[in-house]
């Protein structure tokens, strides 16, 4: 099974993935990012290359995918809760996008290209 990351751990790994936008859940042991890349194709070519990393290391992200947008939630349900199997997938997706817009206020309603194409019209 899978084990939880250790506190020592924690207080290391985490912060820089902290800096490239990924932040901690309210109310779940678990990290989230929101991606908004310039078009469909872009977020799907992201998303393929993620699935496969995800793929490889038999652990899998919780997104979803609006458009332009990709939301991601990385936990582990073996240990319920982050293990190193999480940072090293967001790790490896930070490495796939790194000309996304991030959006970091993630109280803030997300809003997907086609959405602010329809609201212009």
């Amino acid at each position: 099974m899978t084990q939880l990351l250790p506190e020592a751990d924690r207080k290391t790994l985490l912060p820089p993935l902290a800096e490239t936008g990924w932040a901690a859940v309210p109310g779940r042991d678990a990290i989230r990012k929101i991606w908004k890349f310039r078009s469909f194709s872009e977020a799907w070519g992201f998303m393929s290359r993620a699935a496969l990393v995800a793929e490889k290391l038999n652990h899998h992200p919780e997104w979803s995918n609006v458009y332009n947008v990709v939301d991601v939630t990385l936990t582990t349900h073996d240990c319920q809760g982050l293990s190193r199997l999480d940072l090293d997938l967001a790790k490896a997706m930070d490495r796939f996008a790194p000309g996304a817009e991030i959006q970091r206020d993630h109280g803030e309603p997300v809003s997907c290209l086609c959405e602010i194409h329809a609201r212009k019209a």
